[in-house]
């Protein structure tokens, strides 16, 4: 049987590319945005049997509602959602406004809840129950990147909220989670999706994330069509991981990041075991 997948996110870079993907290889696809009418996919690939497209603003429980009730409406069950919505904020801390960090926790983070909490109650009480929820997160929510202090901080949060639901779900609903971690891919996110702080710090004069971003937008070394078939993979698999990256500067920075975490922990050892109760036994 196709597997239906519900896609957010979906105009440009990994989305797009995904829902190629999926509809190449005969499965279903509900492609979403916020105006899904911008929404362009190869026409070879769609018929009025596997393809949806919808509007939905992670930021409007009313729309994200009506894209899953339109979806089992016409195909009867969801499931793959992935959550690909969100944008990059790039600036030295100081130089970011409130409105901007709030903005970026709202979009990366709260809509992602948003869409999760609602995929949830879908899988859990369609026959058969089951699904699984792709959460499209960064190697930056596994490590701090400098200028993108905000961005980094609603990746991490993505990470351990999903980390943390994993364990909340019971076995038989058969819902499972997987955070996908890219490195830098050659998708507008470095380009003209990223936004930018308005005004610059004085004290700053070192940093400048215009400057930065320019020179890296499409230098990248991610294919970003070689990047949703990797998402793809993972997400038709029997049991899929709970987080992996994709990209080779990615798996290079993790295994990098996990070696120095572990002599630090291991460095400080007898300190962090030295805080029991007097007697205690776990």
């Amino acid at each position: 049987m196709p597997r239906v997948f519900l896609i957010t996110g979906c105009s440009t870079g990994f989305g797009y590319h995904l829902v190629n993907t999926v509809l190449a290889n005969n499965d279903i696809c509900v492609a979403t945005a916020r105006k899904p009418d911008s929404l362009s996919f190869d026409q070879k690939l769609i018929k009025s049997s596997n393809f949806l497209a919808l509007p939905l603003d992670v930021l409007d429980n009313a729309s994200i509602d009506a894209a899953f009730a339109k979806t089992i409406e016409k195909f009867g069950r969801v499931d793959v959602v992935v959550n690909n919505a969100g944008y990059g904020l790039s600036g030295p801390f100081e130089e970011l406004e409130e409105n901007m960090m709030r903005k970026q926790m709202e979009v990366n983070f709260w809509g992602l809840t948003a869409v999760t909490r609602k995929a949830m109650e879908v899988m859990r009480e369609q026959k058969p129950s089951g699904g699984l929820i792709q959460q499209v997160t960064s190697i930056g929510g596994q490590r701090g990147v400098p200028l993108f202090s905000i961005y980094c901080a609603s990746k991490h949060a993505v990470e351990g909220f999903t980390e943390a639901i994993a364990q909340e779900v019971k076995p038989e609903w058969n819902i499972k989670f997987t955070c996908v971690e890219p490195g830098g891919f050659r998708t507008d996110w470095a380009g003209r999706s990223m936004e930018f702080a308005k005004e610059r710090h004085p004290a700053y004069d070192h940093l400048d994330a215009k400057v930065a971003m320019n020179k890296r937008n499409g230098t990248q070394a991610g294919e970003p069509s070689k990047g949703a078939k990797a998402m793809y993979d993972l997400a038709v698999l029997k049991d899929p991981p709970l987080r992996v990256v994709i990209g080779t500067d990615a798996y290079k920075g993790i295994m990098t990041k996990l070696g120095a975490e572990k002599e630090n922990y291991s460095k400080y050892e007898k300190i962090s075991n030295s805080t029991d109760v007097d007697g205690y036994q776990a």
